[in-house]
């Protein structure tokens, strides 16, 4: 982090956080615009005030590479913003250079998060952009194009003598750091309202230090609208950290010029020389702009929600204290009920904090079909549904490679070219669906593509060829076959492309899903397309278990694992497939039956089918049945990872995916019911 200077690095996060949503913003208006083939003012001038933030927030970090390259930007649209119709004849390449640029600026922020970050070189992209803009105005295509007349700042030194200007002083949420670029983003906004404006600090983003003045005394806005002035009002309250604000008496208000020269003694009580805006209902203080937002680092949300753990954990260890078995405690009952009901309710609020929607991972997904578009010639339609669905924070990041993969798959293997689809009578233009609904307590999310489906057949020999069937060929089913593609190092394509036949990609998908604790099944149909299947829980820190005694054991299995659970009461029930292993039978299917007290090699004296409990799990479209002594009962629990010391052991493959502390201080193991039926299979 040597690159940054030493004093900005508390602002590092901030700019980071912001310059990411903002290429998020960015990113979201140039697909919008280029799938419509048409541009609308009000995204000229988003991705204008996109450009010119970043650029102010760069430039204030240090970081000229990202500043130049956005003023270049800036500079393009500033033209078009003028007139949007030189546009026309470049807009093609305009959008292919902002999306480089974009990609550039994402690149920068990532690395700025290294160690030994070093800028990349964007001179040939600022090249290009110059060569636009003199297209653009007429000048010569292959001479540099002077920069682009500046935004009009609009904020001369002098004091505001002129009449129709008015004043109002802007304070903004405390603790939300680089005010000064907060102060410029505002005069930025403001400037679509406004004829004329300055300001008090003038020209805040050159000079870092105006920040505690800002904080103190507020930001003085002198400005005349250029309609109404409840039009510079309502940019005001829409802005972004702005907490409150005043408008200044006429009489009452030093010029800027004043101000500037007496220094900040001018301006240190404003409450003396202000008053609020007035209206029939409102009272004499500053207004409240909006509901206040404030960022939260992740780690402090994570180390919130491992407190919440131990409580739920330390919760249930004083109801359950096995020192107050057979006594009756009417009050101590009582109380403990409303300690839960308050616990839950805790752990419900930390949840929702963490929750974010799948619309931000889903948005980036319209930018990879847009990229293999162009590369593959394939026309192919992105549609979304269900973005709003919310997941865990943790596991929002962790899907987004997964996803990545799946629709670089279904653009290379599966949607044909448009003279292919053409004589299918299909339509020219592909389709993939990314689809997410709340089921339960889990996350179903589908990716669907209308694409040639799988070749079952080159897929079953290949698999053949690689020794990895574990059964007669004839014996797999369409549906297994299909997740042989899961299997690592398995490709189906020939040639290596940029995208894929590598061998590397759905194996590493199942692990990732596998890794936040889902599944991931598949279902192709021939000449009509292929459809992934993924469940995920809503959360990975506390879980609705069921507690299973076996021997002296106690493990927990996740009621979304269980299907159902009984106890066999019928003999003929248990029957052995050709190769002797038990199995069960259940209106008219026949399931494994997975000894738990076998399986881990721990000492039980209920070994009869007929005398413990069989629970059917199921996952990924498999089912089982386990055997164990007796259910205890459902409890939450707090999923807690196994020690690090264990990690050179294949823990998860043999059907543990972690351990809770339970509520005498025992510790029980948590079954995986994919993980721990794939054991048994394999």
């Amino acid at each position: 982090m040597g690159f940054i200077d030493p004093s900005m690095e508390p602002m590092l996060e901030t700019f980071i956080y912001e310059t990411t949503t903002l290429l998020d913003q960015l990113d979201e208006i140039l697909l919008e615009s280029e799938k419509s083939k048409s541009i609308s003012d009000d995204s000229i001038n988003e991705i204008f005030r996109i450009m010119h933030t970043i650029k102010g927030s760069a430039a204030m970090m240090g970081l000229e590479s990202i500043s130049n390259l956005a003023h270049a930007v800036e500079d393009v649209f500033f033209i078009i913003r003028e007139d949007p119709s030189r546009m026309q004849s470049v807009s093609e390449a305009i959008f292919d250079l902002v999306f480089q640029a974009s990609d550039y600026f994402k690149a920068e922020v990532d690395a700025l998060q290294g160690d030994d970050y070093s800028p990349a070189d964007p001179t040939h992209m600022i090249d290009e952009l110059e060569k636009l803009a003199a297209i653009m105005k007429g000048e010569a295509a292959a001479e540099p194009a002077a920069p682009a007349p500046a935004a009009p700042e609009a904020k001369p030194a002098a004091a505001p003598a002129a009449s129709g200007m008015q004043r109002i002083r802007v304070y903004f949420e405390d603790g939300c750091q680089m005010e000064n670029i907060r102060a410029f983003m505002l005069i930025s906004q403001l400037q679509d309202v406004c004829e004329a404006i300055e300001s008090v600090p003038d020209h805040p983003e050159n000079d870092a230090s105006v920040c505690s003045e800002i904080i103190k005394n507020g930001l003085l806005l002198c400005v005349r609208p250029s309609g109404s002035f409840d039009d510079v009002i309502k940019v005001i309250e829409t802005s972004v950290n702005v907490k409150s604000y005043e408008v200044v008496e006429e009489e009452a208000a030093p010029s800027a010029e004043q101000q500037q020269e007496s220094g900040k003694e001018a301006a240190a009580e404003p409450a003396a020389k202000t008053a609020a805006v007035q209206s029939p209902a409102a009272p004499s203080q500053p207004k409240a702009a909006k509901q206040s937002l404030i960022s939260v680092n992740q780690a402090k949300l994570d180390q919130l929600m491992d407190l919440v753990g131990e409580l739920v954990t330390a919760e249930s260890m004083v109801a359950g204290n096995p020192d107050l078995k057979g006594l009756t405690l009417d009050n101590f009952t009582k109380s403990t009920r409303e300690l839960r009901k308050l616990t839950d309710e805790l752990q419900d609020v930390v949840m929702s904090m963490r929750m974010v929607p799948l619309s931000g991972t889903f948005q980036k997904m319209n930018r990879i079909v847009r990229d293999m578009s162009k590369k593959l010639s394939k026309e192919v339609e992105l549609e979304t549904i269900g973005g709003e669905t919310e997941v865990d924070k943790t596991i929002n990041d962790a899907i987004a490679d997964p996803f990545m993969h799946m629709i670089r798959n279904s653009m290379d293997h599966a949607i044909e070219p448009v003279d292919v689809r053409r004589s299918l009578g299909k339509p020219e233009v592909g389709k993939i669906t990314l689809a997410a609904q709340n089921a339960g307590g889990e996350i179903v999310i589908t990716i669907a593509d209308d694409g040639s489906g799988l070749d079952t057949k080159k897929i079953l020999q290949k698999a053949k060829n690689n020794g990895i069937l574990v059964k007669p060929e004839q014996e797999y089913t369409e549906k297994e076959i299909a997740q042989l593609i899961m299997l690592p190092g398995f490709s189906t394509n020939d040639v290596v492309t940029e995208y894929s036949g590598r061998g590397v990609g759905m194996d590493v998908v199942r692990k990732n899903i596998e890794k936040v604790g889902g599944s991931i099944s598949v279902e192709t149909v021939a000449n009509e397309g292929t459809t992934f299947t993924i469940k995920i829980p809503l959360t990975l820190a506390i879980v609705e278990g069921m507690e299973i005694s076996v021997g002296g054991s106690i493990f927990t299995l996740p009621i979304t694992s269980i299907t159902q659970s009984f106890k066999i009461t019928d003999p003929q029930q248990i029957i052995r497939n050709t190769d002797g292993a038990e199995m069960i039978m259940l209106r008219g299917e026949c399931y494994p039956v997975i000894r738990l007290h076998e399986f881990f090699g721990i000492h039980t004296d209920v070994t009869e089918l007929t005398e413990g409990i069989v629970i059917q799990i199921e996952s990924d479209h498999k089912s089982a049945c386990i055997f164990a002594d007796e259910l205890i009962g459902e409890q939450q629990v707090v999923v807690k990872p196994f020690p690090v010391f264990l990690s050179h052991y294949d823990i998860k493959g043999c059907g543990l995916s972690g351990c809770t502390i339970l509520g005498d201080g025992n510790i029980s193991l948590i079954l995986d019911a994919n993980n721990l039926i794939r054991a048994y299979e394999g």
